[in-house]
């Protein structure tokens, strides 16, 4: 062979053949003939069609792309899984119900299936201001969240407010200290968000009642009241003073512990010694308050002076249920309201606002356990003779029961900072509630907490109804009337044991006094909801929304 031979280039068979150094894995192997193409690299991806399948998939489908028509489709003949010809029926809502029964309705709808925006006419020309609807939207569910309101209750008030300046793309938020709301005005278009933390909570019903008839006339197409209006009136409630006066507070604080003192067992003397030991307790809050104390020490020197009181009479050996005097000052304390509120809000999927609810009970109730077991400890100490026992023995009084329930649901509204209107409803609900307790548990020797539940259910119930008759909140219907239902005595003999150094009995009164506040909390709920179910009003048929909180 020539030395111009050598020169030339070699095949890659001959390669393979004759060189000795190609020692790579993708060398082909003699004896391989491979076949040449156009020199256009070919297909090797794994989504390519194998060779000779063609034919068979042009058969086996001819449409060729996931997104045509399979062609076993008919128009005449459709199959249910495709949105008919005519389209999907428009759920409409009930437009004489409450507002709250149709915003909670579309809140607790998805988005895409809400019902469309009712046409409104308002004073501006140039339509609303998105900041400033905002601004009064936040405003609105600051005061009815600082009030104690539910947090789905303060959503559906939010969105109602949006809604009747023509924001119907509207998401709030409800958490225990902070409220946002979000508005989107078109898929392509950047959201607008605005936010306000709530810092300082007050109970005043007189307040809440008012942001409810605002947000019912906002909400309503033939009252026509502009943003300006709102903003008027919104301003009025902040300035206005609360109903009642600080000596009609602390005295209806007194009349509170007495009547919760003659429900379980005392006479006139303990009626007036409780009294005075709410009262005291409530005066030395109030000086802590002044001061810039948490409410922490507030609630524990306020259970002070009920209980040294009650310990007072023991070491001075007076025939004085000194027990009672004990329990009708802890009924001033007990923190139902927010009880009730937490609660509710873990029933209807507002977990984060739940635990700080109960978490701010539970400092409340720790609160009161360390004023009175202070006091009961240094009086078992020196000698006094506190009988746990005689918590239980409660004397059946039903007439005169009746009515001490009665005076303890009027004077815990006007602690509430109630109506004077919605008193005397207040009023006769909890003697309803006491009534119903006492025929299940004294007379039918029914279970306590199953009693209570019953009994709390009816107070629901009824605030519900009298709420939707008035077009209001459902809490000054409610709150006040669960006063008498309140687990005083329990709590009492828990801590009692504990000081005397029975501990297990201590905790087990304390866990049946857990039992029946959450009885009182479900029941008031679960007769809340009862009534939405029974009337049926603002429901789009069967509540589909509600599936939210099911976890479905």
């Amino acid at each position: 062979m020539s030395e111009a031979e050598d020169r030339k280039p070699r095949s890659d068979e001959a390669r393979a053949t004759f060189d000795p150094e190609i020692t790579s894995e993708f060398a082909i192997p003699e004896g391989l003939a491979v076949a040449r193409g156009s020199g256009e690299s070919e297909t090797t991806s794994e989504f390519a069609v194998p060779k000779g399948l063609e034919s068979a998939q042009a058969e086996a489908e001819p449409e060729g792309s996931a997104f045509n028509t399979p062609r076993t489709y008919s128009v005449k003949d459709a199959p249910p899984a495709f949105t008919p010809a005519t389209g999907v029926p428009m759920i409409t809502l009930i437009t004489d119900a409450p507002w709250q029964d149709r915003m909670r309705t579309m809140l607790r709808m998805p988005v895409a299936e809400r019902p469309a925006l009712e046409p409104v006419v308002r004073s501006e020309d140039e339509g609303p201001a998105v900041p400033r609807v905002l601004d009064l939207t936040l405003r609105i569910g600051e005061l009815l969240l600082a009030g104690g309101e539910g947090a789905e209750d303060v959503e559906a008030a939010m969105f109602a407010v949006c809604r009747s300046y023509g924001l119907d793309r509207c998401e709030p938020t409800v958490t225990f200290t902070l409220l946002s709301i979000t508005y989107q005005p078109s898929l392509v278009e950047d959201p607008v968000t605005a936010s306000r933390t709530v810092r300082r909570r007050g109970t005043d019903y007189t307040r809440l009642a008012a942001v409810f008839r605002l947000v019912d006339d906002l909400t309503d197409p033939e009252a026509h009241l502009s943003l300006e209006e709102a903003y008027g009136r919104l301003a009025e409630m902040r300035r206005n003073r609360h109903p009642y006066p600080g000596w009609a507070l602390t005295m209806a604080s007194g009349g509170l512990a007495g009547a919760a003192s003659v429900l379980v067992g005392g006479d006139a003397i303990v009626f007036v010694a409780a009294a005075l030991g709410a009262m005291l307790g409530d005066r030395l809050a109030w000086l802590l308050a002044g001061r810039g104390l948490p409410e922490f020490y507030q609630f524990t020197v306020a259970a002070m002076p009920p209980a040294a009181i009650g310990v007072a009479f023991a070491l001075a050996d007076v025939d004085v249920k000194a027990s009672a005097v004990v329990t009708g000052g802890l009924f001033a304390l007990l923190p139902g309201r927010a009880l009730v509120a937490g609660v509710q809000d873990g029933l209807t999927g507002f977990y984060i606002t739940a635990s700080a609810r109960l978490l701010e009970v539970m400092y409340f109730f720790v609160a009161i356990v360390i004023g009175v077991l202070t006091v009961l400890y240094f009086g078992v100490q020196v000698g006094g003779e506190l009988n746990p026992d005689a918590v239980l023995n409660i004397q059946s009084r039903p007439v005169l029961q009746i009515l001490a329930s009665m005076v303890l649901s009027l004077t815990f509204a006007v602690l509430l900072q109630q109506e004077r209107s919605t008193v005397l409803w207040v009023t006769l609900n909890g003697g309803v509630a006491w009534s119903v307790y006492g025929a299940l548990h004294y007379t039918a020797n029914i279970s306590p907490v199953a009693s209570t539940a019953v009994a709390a259910g009816l107070v629901g119930l009824f605030g519900q109804l009298l709420a939707r008759y008035q077009f209001a909140s459902a809490l000054p219907f409610t709150t006040a009337a669960i006063g008498p239902l309140l687990p005083g005595s329990a709590t009492y003999f828990g801590l009692l044991s504990i000081a005397q150094s029975e501990v297990d009995k201590g905790l087990v009164s304390l866990a049946k006094a857990v039992s029946l506040a959450m009885a009182i909390a479900i029941g008031v709920n679960l007769g809340a909801e009862i009534s939405r179910l029974t009337l049926r009003i603002g429901s789009a048929g069967k509540r589909r929304a509600a599936k939210r909180t099911r976890g479905f």
